[in-house]
């Protein structure tokens, strides 16, 4: 064994481990607990691993990924019940109005981010506790939940941008916008954006194979995830990876930024006409000598009031986004600028912890939407009552 200090960069000590019997011909990839494994480019043997700390030893590694990883399964689950609960809610409410229909996919795509992150914290809490598995939980757990997460996780952005740039045409347009947003029209958006932002994380399966793998320090052989050499495959990773991972998270969060300002601007305005209607009635009820007051008809009120609701819970669901979906982009501009901060990285056990604090706020954000749903919707509040049978036991009582 050969240890060697190489911290002028980031101060990391790096645990060099060789076989003996290495060949000169090796090529780099990565395994579990921060280490790089070296193959031999012919028999693909493990011969050579690296251990990188980064800024956390692992005492902290060990102590912060644990309480995030609880806190996380906990959210989780809670998310699973809750979206589970609204999907079902949407169904018994039908799909006459289009907006069922982008509600429905945006529950349905959180409710599968919490069920994939139940996955991969699970892997980690088992890895954590020491617990002997046949497979590599770290490696595997990231290829089919951490990486899958990611890209639901762009479905979910998407999503959230359709639903405020629906509403923001139903103010700019509002006689065309019943022509243009239809039910059909809208299932036809959630395929699109479904097969734009999810499908490419397909790629990985690609990238990366399922492999058994002998390890001589643990004298043991283990299910793990080996990256395959070929040139034209890792270019096609590294252009989705841009495109996907990159450009379209930053493109849908902007999409929501300035769909969510513009209706921002637009409620305060219908805020200010409604106070203006109201204290011009007012006034001509104390004058009976005067002629009355304009007055819009009953049917063309109320659709005012359900128009302001739908914007209200618009802009609700877009800000929770906003707030859980900024430490991403933050992450995501972080992995640009420093080349080793990614999970394959020097910087790995960094990204871990951040990668752990993004799945956290947005599982929070896709489990509290059922709460804006129950208060900002009166059909949905009664239709989920009726199926918990909670207007029944206060009947009852």
């Amino acid at each position: 064994m050969l240890k060697n200090n190489k911290g002028q960069k980031a101060s990391n000590t790096f645990e060099l481990i060789m076989n003996p019997t290495e060949e000169e011909n090796t090529s780099f990839s990565a395994v579990s607990e921060g280490r790089l494994q070296v193959w031999d480019n012919q028999s693909k043997d493990p011969s050579v691993y690296i251990s990188a700390s980064g800024f956390l030893n692992d005492r902290q590694f060990g102590m912060i990924s644990l309480v995030l990883v609880s806190i996380s399964q906990l959210c989780s689950v809670v998310a699973v019940i809750s979206n589970s609960l609204s999907i079902t809610v949407f169904v018994r409410l039908g799909f006459s109005e289009p907006s069922n229909i982008s509600l429905v996919a945006l529950a349905a795509s959180d409710l599968a981010c919490a069920v994939l992150l139940i996955w991969a914290n699970s892997c980690f809490l088992l890895s954590s506790m020491d617990v002997r598995l046949p497979f590599d939980a770290t490696n595997v757990s990231y290829l089919t939940g951490s990486i899958q997460w990611a890209f639901i996780s762009r479905t979910v952005a998407w999503i959230t941008a359709f639903i405020s740039f629906e509403r923001c045409l139903c103010i700019l347009v509002p006689l065309k916008v019943k022509k243009l947003i239809t039910s059909k029209s809208t299932l036809t958006a959630m395929i699109v954006i479904f097969i734009f932002t999810f499908c490419p994380g397909l790629n990985t399966f690609i990238r990366y194979r399922f492999r058994w793998v002998f390890y001589p320090y643990m004298n043991v052989t283990i299910l793990d995830v080996v990256p395959l050499d070929n040139e034209s495959i890792i270019q096609m990773d590294y252009i989705i990876t841009v495109i996907c991972g990159f450009i379209q998270p930053l493109l849908a969060f902007f999409i929501v930024l300035m769909c969510t300002i513009f209706l921002v601007i637009q409620l305060r305005k219908l805020s200010s006409w409604r106070k203006s209607v109201t204290s011009a009635k007012s006034q001509w009820q104390h004058k009976p000598g005067e002629d009355p007051a304009p007055n819009s008809p009953p049917t063309q009120d109320r659709s005012f009031r359900k128009e302001e609701r739908l914007v209200r819970m618009v802009v609700a669901i877009a800000t929770i986004f906003i707030v859980s979906y900024t430490p991403t982009c933050i992450m995501l501009l972080c992995s640009t600028i420093f080349d080793e901060f990614f999970f394959f990285g020097v910087y790995k056990r960094m990204y871990i912890v951040c990668g752990m604090a993004t799945f956290l706020a947005q599982t929070i954000s896709g489990g509290v939407n059922i709460l804006i749903y129950y208060y900002m919707a009166s059909k949905f509040r009664l239709a989920l009552r009726c199926l918990l049978r909670l207007d029944r036991q206060e009947h009852e009582k």
